[in-house]
């Protein structure tokens, strides 16, 4: 597959501050004012540095990072809104970015005049730009102020006109800046409907996004760029799974338990610490709802513990118990545990807890409860990142409740219905990781 778009160490520098002084700045510089500014001096920033990249024809590419990273300089590049610094690019093909809103419009001019206005800087003619014209408008929804000049547009509604122009006149290659950030729930589901139908259609996409579970959903490639640089390019799962991990405060890999106050027991048996690990045994950095999660109970016995229990239950952060289990639930019945360390695995094929701030507290007991071994309450963390768990790129969070249920809907009995969904949704639900 040819190069769509390819980068040949880029760099660009901004200048920082101003190097001529102000009146303000001559007057207490002269008076000798302790509060003269002091920011005459030239300061330099780095905003890319020496990336490197190439996409290929049909690519859907998302772009994640920090504030500040340097996505959007990069998609002002690549859209020659500026230029390099230093290094080389190229663009084959016609190509619509949709950067800051309202880019590319003329403020004096109406709606109307700025979609011909665009239309004409891709190359189509009046008469193109008259057969797409009534869809755009339609897109947009805004048919009742497109003949207002666009300097009165709400913010909302010159994203709606541009992203119109772009999912009409169907690019080569769409250059997406932050698409999601404004625009209501209806409009930004329709964006993303757009999208997929332009990557269906073999359309290259650059993606850029706040909204990681967008980027999962319609991107299969994903490039990290922090502090000016690819730290990262790869499969899209991977990639934002690193960077949560690299921004996030989220549980640590392993809990040691040994100087917590908050158990009781006779202690014949202790726990020691939790894990959290994927059902490979690696351990994770972050968990994400939708995720399957193997959590490692660590204990030590100081005997032989006969017919032993041993649990968890896990807390929401106002301290709901969300769920309790333990190996008698399931008619485990041990035996005995032989003194020394040891550790119990509980795997769990889809941890379906909206994101959020949990903690886990852990029970050792005999089979009937009667006696404890160990009960730590409050043991651990357990933090939930979102993540794209109906692979629609819709975020869930606790306006939806506490858990989900593994589910799909089925509308062939919803007479006249019309699945407009994406053309990624599986058939059946399915967990994020295997």
């Amino acid at each position: 597959m040819s190069v769509a778009i390819w980068v040949d160490k880029v760099s660009k520098q901004y200048k920082l501050g101003s190097s001529k002084p102000t009146l303000r700045d001559s007057i207490a510089s002269a008076l000798a004012l302790d509060f003269a500014r002091k920011s005459n001096e030239e300061e330099w920033l780095w905003a890319l540095d020496t990336i490197s990249l190439s996409i290929r024809h049909g690519e859907t590419v998302g772009i994640i990072g920090k504030n500040g990273a340097g996505k959007s300089t990069l998609l002002k590049i690549l859209s020659k809104i500026t230029y390099p610094t230093s290094g080389s690019f190229g663009v084959d093909g016609r190509i619509i970015s949709l950067l800051e809103v309202g880019t590319g419009f003329h403020e004096e001019l109406t709606g109307r005049e700025n979609v011909f206005l665009n239309g004409s800087i891709m190359g189509m003619s009046k008469k193109q730009m008259q057969r797409q014209f009534d869809a755009i408008v339609e897109y947009s929804g805004i048919e009742r102020f497109i003949d207002m000049p666009i300097k009165r547009y709400s913010t909302g509604m010159r994203l709606r006109l541009g992203f119109a122009v772009a999912a009409q006149l169907e690019p080569d290659i769409l250059i997406v800046d932050e698409v999601l950030a404004v625009g209501d729930a209806a409009f930004q589901k329709k964006c993303l409907d757009t999208i997929q139908h332009l990557r269906a259609a073999s359309r290259t996409i650059l993606f850029v996004s706040h909204s990681l579970s967008a980027v999962e959903n319609v991107c299969d490639r994903c490039i990290w760029i922090d502090a000016g640089q690819i730290r990262m390019d790869g499969d899209t799962r991977i990639v934002i799974r690193e960077y949560m991990a690299s921004t996030s405060n989220s549980t640590p890999e392993a809990a040691g338990l040994g100087e917590t106050a908050s158990r009781r027991g006779n202690g014949k048996l202790q726990f020691t610490r939790v894990e959290f690990l994927s059902p490979d045994g690696t351990p994770l950095r972050i968990v994400r709802s939708g995720d399957p999660l193997v959590i490692r109970l660590h204990y030590h016995a100081n005997e032989l513990i006969p017919f032993p229990n041993l649990g968890l239950r896990i807390f929401s952060e106002w301290n709901l118990l969300i769920t309790e289990t333990g190996t008698s639930h399931h008619g485990i019945y041990i035996d005995a545990l032989e003194p020394g360390d040891g550790y119990l695995d509980l795997e769990i094929g889809c941890l379906n807890l909206v994101p959020g701030n949990y903690t886990i507290s852990l029970l050792a007991t005999d089979m009937d409860g009667a006696l404890v071994y160990d009960i730590v309450e409050h043991a651990t963390k357990l933090k939930l990142h979102a993540a794209n768990v109906y692979q629609s790129g819709k975020d869930i969070d606790i306006r939806y409740g506490v858990i989900f249920f593994p589910q799909k809907w089925n509308l062939s009995g919803a007479l006249g219905a019309v699945n407009k969904g994406s053309d990624q949704q599986p058939s059946q639900w399915e967990p994020l990781s295997k």
